[in-house]
Order: C-alpha cells, then sequence, then structure tokens
C-alpha cells in the first residue's frame, strides 16, 4: 500500500472535508494559545490577575476609569520567564481616581470611592505623574472583588487545559497498559483486572473525585491527580476491547509464531494499531475533565482562591444572575460550555474520520 492511501492519509483528507472538525480544532488551539499566554495577553498581568479595585466592583463591560499607581518603594527585577509562567509582581498599589490636578508640588487626586481629594507628594512620581496614570478599560467588566473580569477568564483558561492534558495524561499511563494486560492474556488476569474497574465504575465520578480531593487535600495538583485517576477505567475498557479484536489478526499470530516477546507484540504491533479509538476517548475525556473541575471548583474543592477557575468565576457570582449584572456568571459559564462542546464535536468528527468501514 502506498503512502498516500494509507489509513493515516485517508482520514487526514477527509477531516479536512469537515468544517465542523476544522473549525472547532482551530477553536481549541485558539484557546490552547490563549492558555499558554494568557499573561502577556491580559491586561492585567499580575499573578492569578489578582489585582483588585474594591471601590469599582461588579461594573459593566466596557467600563473605564483613570487609575493612579502609586509606587511603593520595592524595587522587583524583571523576570520574562517568570512572568510568563507566574505573572508580574507589580512594584506599586493601584487606586482608581474620578479626575487629578497638579498643583506645585503636589498632585491632587479625587478618589473614586467616596470623592474626596487626596494630596500626594511629586517627588514619589519623579516629578512626572502623568506616567502613573492611565485611562483603563475593563472590557468584560469587573467581578465583586473590583478584578478585571477579562483578565480572571484568560488566565482560567490556563487552569481548564492544565486539567484537561494532565488529567488525560494520567487516565492513558494508567489506563492504556491495564487495559492491554487485560485484553492480551485474558483468563484470571483479565477477571481481576475486570473485577478492579467494574468496582471503580460503579463509584459516581464526582464523588471519587470529591474522596481523592479530601485525602490529598485541596489544591492545584490534587485536583488534577484526582481527576487523572478517576478516568482510567474508561480508557482500559476501550483498550482491553480493542485488544481483544486484534490480537485474534494473522500479523499478531505471525509474530508469536516467530518468538517475539508479548510485551513487543502489545506495544509495538497491537497498540500502534489501535490509536484511532484511543484518541477519541482522549478527546472526550479532555471534555470531562474540564467540567469536573469546574464543577469541584464549584462546590469549593477546587482550585483555591485566588487561582482563577471558571468553576469558582460561576460560584462567586451565581447569585448576581437575579441581581441584574448576569454577566459576571453567564460569561465563565459559555467559556466552560464552548470549550467543552468544541472538543466533543472534535471527537465526534475524529471517530467518523478514523472509522475504516466509513
Amino acid at each position: 500500500m502506498s503512502e498516500s492511501n494509507s489509513l493515516w492519509h485517508i482520514a487526514f483528507r477527509k477531516f479536512k472535508t469537515n468544517r465542523t472538525g476544522l473549525f472547532c480544532l482551530a477553536y481549541i488551539t485558539i484557546c490552547g494559545l490563549v492558555a499558554v499566554f494568557c499573561y502577556l495577553l491580559a491586561p492585567d498581568n499580575s499573578n492569578n490577575a489578582n489585582q483588585m479595585h474594591l471601590e469599582i466592583h461588579s461594573k459593566p463591560p466596557g467600563f473605564s476609569t483613570l487609575i493612579l499607581k502609586i509606587p511603593t518603594g520595592n524595587k522587583i527585577p524583571h523576570n520574562f520567564f517568570n512572568t510568563f509562567l507566574y505573572g508580574k509582581t507589580e512594584p506599586h498599589s493601584e487606586i482608581p481616581i474620578k479626575s487629578y490636578v497638579t498643583k506645585k508640588n503636589n498632585l491632587e487626586v479625587i478618589q473614586y470611592s467616596d470623592g474626596l481629594t487626596k494630596t500626594h507628594s511629586l517627588s514619589i512620581f519623579n516629578n512626572d505623574p502623568e506616567s502613573f496614570i492611565e485611562n483603563k478599560t475593563f472590557w468584560l467588566g469587573t467581578d465583586k472583588y473590583g478584578r478585571d473580569l477579562l483578565s480572571r477568564l484568560l488566565v482560567g483558561a490556563r487552569i481548564s487545559f492544565s486539567i484537561g492534558f494532565i488529567a488525560v495524561f494520567i487516565s492513558l499511563i494508567i489506563g492504556i497498559p491495564i487495559g492491554a494486560f487485560a485484553g492480551y492474556f485474558g483468563g484470571k488476569i483479565d477477571a481481576l483486572i475486570m473485577w478492579v474497574i467494574n468496582i471503580t465504575w460503579s463509584i459516581p465520578t464526582l464523588l471519587l473525585v470529591i474522596a481523592i480531593t479530601l485525602a490529598l487535600g485541596k489544591g492545584f495538583w490534587q485536583v488534577f491527580i484526582a481527576v487523572g485517576l478517576t478516568m482510567w477505567v474508561e480508557v482500559a475498557r476501550v483498550v482491553r476491547g480493542q485488544v481483544i479484536v486484534t490480537k485474534e489478526q494473522q500479523y499478531i499470530e505471525a509474530a508469536k509464531a516467530l518468538g517475539f516477546s508479548d510485551f513487543r507484540i502489545i506495544f509495538k504491533h497491537i497498540l500502534p494499531n489501535i490509536l484511532a479509538p484511543i484518541i477519541v476517548i482522549s478527546a472526550a475525556n479532555f471534555a470531562a475533565a474540564i467540567l469536573i473541575e469546574s464543577g469541584l471548583s464549584f462546590l469549593g474543592i477546587g482550585a483555591q482562591p485566588p487561582t482563577p477557575s471558571w468553576g469558582a468565576m460561576i460560584k462567586n457570582h451565581y447569585n448576581y444572575i437575579v441581581l441584574g449584572k448576569p454577566y459576571l456568571a453567564v460569561i465563565p459559564g459559555l467559556a466552560i460550555m464552548s470549550l467543552v462542546m468544541a472538543f466533543m464535536l472534535l471527537g465526534n468528527t475524529l471517530r467518523d474520520v478514523l472509522d475504516v468501514k466509513s
């Protein structure tokens, strides 16, 4: 068979003609790039986008105001790598103001909170107060703590993609070998592994994640591990079924006749030929991991504050739906829905294009 007519090339050609799959892949790619470069894209690039302005809490999208940056006197060296990973530590505090005027050696500002006038010496601004004042626009508004909602949303994308990648990675590392051994060897090994799988399968996923999270403690990495440890059963069942079918093929019998070891047959001859269903289940698990993490954060046992999580953002603002500011909960909800839908539709597309019978 020529390379141009291989199954993978046929699947690739079919995928290029599927507009839904291409759109979902493009959307996921854009969201992935946003997650990677979130601190470089976010208007508030402080750690966890946690710059609070309580005076301007719960403002609508498009709200803008003057922000006065008051130097704290702490000189913090700029490190691009740390900024890329964790955000920037600002050497100043920010205060929303309504207006300002320079008089002699002082800067007089009208504070946004109470409308009172406060005086600052120009010396703390190096006699150049204009460089410490900016007109800041909050494109998606501010949350109940006065934080930039757009920045929190962008940084939260990194949480969702991280939980998806790590949970799927853990599920594949555990599920593929277990499912492969169960399907290949059969007998008592298969019965024992299936007993463990069925026991794990019978426990509700969310309940199992909560139990693991409580055992490991609340935190960022604990949630990743907990979600990953609950998804391996689906991978194991899929791999087991595929291995049972594949091990009866003639090329596997030929490999056994040539004296190849069971390990080599499993990992070099069987698994490479069952990648298609594994890819499909991985896409579905990615979407499920995002939903589970959002649910855990909504319950308060996911990523802990001030870490921005889309589920926690909904939890903090769901009561604003009836208070006339539904966007505070709807925007992160739409982010979760759109990303999960993209992964599910991409999984369906991959299932169709990788189906050799179609």
